[in-house]
């Protein structure tokens, strides 16, 4: 059976609470679905080709032409990233260029139900990348932007083993003077109580509608 809403994560972190967050919404749903990690695929850029143009089919010979099917089929997509440099990751940049051959002509994605879940340590770049996200499934793809849900995330240098030592670490810079590695804790999204509420909101609204 074909899923009814598809989860996209552009984490590449194993287990990543990004890919819990979707899951969660997927799960929430009641309803069949699948979860894709971009990083586990083969997914690179647009080549700006022009290609798809006559059928909106990408001709470029990696594994989206196999997940736009997936895309087309499915009546809801639950998309995941984080922002690293105060901007969308690569995995999930991509993914959403290589959405052009599915729009141009004939929107095959116009009226799908929609929803974005992004983790990051600043609010300001989450605030932006999650405007610019809901700019891209409205006004350009023509979705149902039903939900977006920013997570708190953790930042590297907290948990890479050499956060006290490093001259370039931002530990320092991002909390109180003379906070150390091991005085950070692991910030995991199921603690986040009101973002997995919202999360399963989504979920239930959107097998709500598809029913």
């Amino acid at each position: 059976m074909q899923p009814q809403i598809l989860g996209i994560s552009g984490s590449p972190i194993k287990d990543s609470n990004t890919d819990r967050l979707v899951q969660a919404v997927l799960a929430s749903s009641g309803l069949e679905s699948e979860f894709i990690k971009l990083s586990s695929i083969n997914v690179r850029p647009c080549l700006a080709c022009k290609k798809c143009v006559p059928d909106n089919v990408c001709k470029v010979n990696d594994d989206f032409p196999e997940l736009a099917e997936k895309i087309r089929t499915a009546k809801a997509l639950v998309i995941g990233g984080y922002i690293p440099y105060s901007q969308i990751d690569g995995f999930t940049k991509a993914l959403l260029e290589r959405f052009w051959s599915l729009r141009h002509q004939k929107n095959l994605l116009k009226g799908k139900l929609g929803a974005t879940i992004l983790t990051g340590c600043s609010p300001e770049p989450l605030a932006a990348v999650n405007q610019s996200l809901a700019a891209e499934m409205t006004q350009f793809e023509n979705m149902d932007l039903i939900g977006q849900l920013a997570i708190q995330g953790n930042i590297p240098c907290a948990f890479c083993g050499k956060g006290d030592e490093c001259e370039m670490g931002a530990i320092e810079s991002m909390f109180e003077p003379g906070t150390r590695a091991c005085d950070i804790k692991y910030a995991r999204v199921e603690d986040q109580k009101d973002i997995w509420e919202q999360a399963m909101r989504i979920g239930r609204e959107m097998g709500e509608r598809l029913k």
